[in-house]
């Protein structure tokens, strides 16, 4: 659960997400078919409903940096990508919608003349304050049943879409589509991997994205681990014809 020592070899082998699923009252066990389905036929997703404000104040307690957004390479990497994917160098408002410690936020707002973060919990959104100052407007929202007031030409939805409902993430994507202008991107990005708990997969998320026919897919970056899609309004004009090049 802690390092040994400070050989990367000593490091800890159980991570905050395992501690965390071991803490839980109840243990989650997945099947990949239903009882009595024939081989191959895929079970549906249970209905889940979104997840509370107390499953992120428990997560947060005690810990600064949960999600090692500060330590791991992986998470600087994928924070890295995300920027140079943006199609232009500045905008004119961003909005981050579960904005965690800020981390990301920090980021965004170099790109921005203004920047709004959104989360739901208030341990990480004091972080945020101490790491951002006033150089970013920080609000405490119950998304999607709130939203900052404003347009935006910038909105990220990163690691934050599978914590909704099915029905909650296409209120979700309603808003963000509401709040954004006219020249506005859209960029999310979602881990891919199975996490027992969460009401929908990454994959899933931005399945619904793909299937709204107010949004088309300007890039894409896709792994094993994680896809980032950035989206604008049709129709999609890449970087190099924006700028004459093609």
């Amino acid at each position: 659960m802690s390092p040994l020592s400070p050989d990367p070899r000593d490091a800890a082998v159980v991570g905050p997400e395992m501690l965390l699923r071991a803490e839980r009252e109840v243990e989650v066990f997945v099947a990949d078919e239903p009882r009595g389905a024939a081989p191959g036929q895929a079970a549906a997703r249970t209905t889940a409903e979104t997840l509370p404000v107390a499953f992120f104040d428990d997560f947060y307690r005690g810990r600064s940096d949960p999600w090692g957004f500060e330590t791991r390479w992986y998470e600087r990497r994928k924070r890295d990508l995300m920027l140079a994917a943006l199609p232009r160098p500045r905008f004119r408002a961003g909005l981050e919608i579960g904005c965690s410690t800020g981390v990301l936020t920090a980021s965004l707002a170099a790109r921005c003349d203004r920047m709004t973060g959104v989360d739901l919990a208030q341990a990480p959104l004091d972080a945020a304050r101490r790491r951002l100052g006033q150089a970013v407007e920080l609000l405490r929202l119950e998304v999607p049943r709130e939203w900052p007031p404003g347009r935006f030409d910038l909105v990220v939805l990163s690691e934050v879409g599978y914590y909704f409902s099915a029905t909650d993430l296409e209120t979700v994507i309603d808003r963000a589509l509401e709040s954004m202008s006219d020249d506005g991107v859209l960029v999310a990005c979602h881990w891919r991997h199975p996490v027992a708990g969460y009401p929908l997969g990454g994959d899933e998320v931005h399945a619904a994205l793909a299937a709204r026919p107010g949004l088309a897919r300007l890039a894409r970056h896709l792994e094993q681990d994680f896809v980032l899609d950035v989206l604008v309004r049709p129709p999609a004009v890449s970087v190099a014809t924006a700028e004459g090049l093609a």
